[in-house]
C-alpha cells in the first residue's frame, strides 16, 4: 500500500503540468468544441449540460485562480479531492462486498 500512495502523491503534484498544455484535455469538451469536431451537438450533451456541473469547474477554487500558483493549487487540491473520492468508494464497496461474501460463504 505505500507504493500506491507514493504514486498517488506524484500524480498529485505533477497535475499543475496540465496548466501548461494549451487546448482542452481529451473528452473535456464544451458543446462548441464538440459541434466544431463532429458538426453538431449530441442531443444528450445538450439535454444534460446545464444539469450536470463540476464540483471544482476547471480544477479551479472559486476565486482563487489569479496567477499560476494559485492555479496549481486548485489542480493539487481537485487531484487530492478525486483521489480521496476514489478511495472512499472502494472503501465502501469492499465492506459492502466483504459482507454479502460473509453472508454467502
Amino acid at each position: 500500500m505505500k507504493k500506491l500512495y507514493i504514486i498517488a502523491l506524484i500524480i498529485i503534484l505533477l497535475t499543475p503540468l496540465g496548466l501548461l498544455a494549451s487546448g482542452s484535455a481529451w473528452g473535456e469538451w464544451s458543446l462548441d468544441e464538440v459541434k466544431e469536431m463532429i458538426g453538431y451537438v449530441p442531443e444528450g450533451m445538450s439535454k444534460f449540460a446545464e444539469l450536470v456541473k463540476g464540483i471544482l469547474p476547471d480544477y479551479s477554487i472559486p476565486g482563487f485562480d489569479a496567477n499560476f500558483f494559485q492555479q496549481a493549487i486548485g489542480y493539487v487540491f481537485s487531484a487530492v479531492i478525486g483521489i480521496a473520492a476514489i478511495l472512499i468508494t472502494f472503501a465502501i464497496l469492499g465492506r459492502v462486498m466483504g459482507r454479502v461474501k460473509k453472508k454467502n460463504g
